[in-house]
């Protein structure tokens, strides 16, 4: 889709499967079952859905999706089913690795930076965007090098020391411009520096969520999941995110969700936030 100066086009990397319960925290099954349908190991259906936005002059790519370097057993274990993939999305788009001037990683968790790198020849893990500078908030950047125990499992080696090791590494801060139009905003909740991203244009607002409202369900408040590591600080963000996105309008990208992928907030007849599909 236009929007103001950029092209915005989402990338569907496929599709992988969390446990529900772990999904929805603290909420009921028999709430949270209402809204998504489970498989026999009590997992959901998910998707990957990086962003691409380009201009005149930059190419970013914003998450990279789970990737395509792991074993059958992990593949297994969440699910994971990818009919296109990353590179092949990119490809239809007229886009090649060398063309992406900048990487935005949310945060480092495997679902939203596996395609940072990819397998040379060797079998060694190389950046997959050869030309491009990838953007990472600094403390994430520090939690996963020094994960604890709880999040160690999410934290894979070898699709962060690559960027470093071939010098591509931008690290942020708090708030900051990645490109003119582009920039991004530490949430925390989820993690110490999970981030979202705003694209501004021509007065028109789009962010992308990524775990901050992975779900178009989760638009609820305390809706939040089991492995946000601050819960709280995520309700509470969220309220104030969802007052922000009502009065200005914004165009939502949900990174996990199957079905609805974009969409504008409406309030329901109760008052309640509501989530409209917007085709993309």
């Amino acid at each position: 889709m236009k929007f103001g100066n950029f092209e915005i086009n989402i990338i569907e990397d496929g599709y992988f499967r969390l446990d529900g319960g772990a999904m929805y925290g603290v909420v009921p099954k028999n709430l949270w079952s209402k809204v998504e349908q489970v498989d026999e190991q009590n997992r959901i259906l998910m998707c990957c859905n990086p962003l691409l936005v380009r201009d005149e002059n930059h190419t970013v790519l914003i998450d990279t999706g789970v990737g395509e370097k792991f074993p059958d057993k992990f593949n297994r274990i969440y699910g994971i089913d990818m009919p296109r993939g990353l590179m092949p999305g990119l490809a239809k788009l007229g886009v090649k690795p060398e063309d992406v001037t900048d990487v935005v990683n949310t945060h480092l968790h495997f679902d939203h930076c596996g395609g940072n790198t990819v397998l040379n020849s060797e079998g060694e893990p190389v950046p997959a965007f050869p030309n491009a500078q990838y953007c990472i908030n600094r403390l994430e950047w520090e939690d996963a090098l020094n994960p604890n125990p709880r999040s160690k499992a999410s934290y894979l080696p070898d699709n962060l020391i690559p960027l470093k090791e071939s010098g591509q590494l931008r690290l942020t801060d708090r708030e900051e411009v990645i490109v003119p139009g582009i920039s991004v905003k530490v949430t925390g909740g989820h993690t110490r520096g999970h981030q979202i991203v705003y694209i501004k244009s021509e007065g028109n607002t789009a962010v992308y969520l990524a775990d901050l409202i992975p779900l178009t369900a989760q638009i609820k408040a305390n809706w939040v999941m089991a492995y946000d590591l601050y819960p709280v600080e995520t309700v509470e963000v969220k309220e104030k995110f969802i007052r922000e996105a009502l009065e200005g309008d914004y165009l939502l990208f949900f990174e996990h969700s199957p079905h609805i992928k974009a969409g504008r907030l409406l309030l329901d007849e109760k008052g309640k936030p509501k989530v409209q599909k917007v085709e993309v």
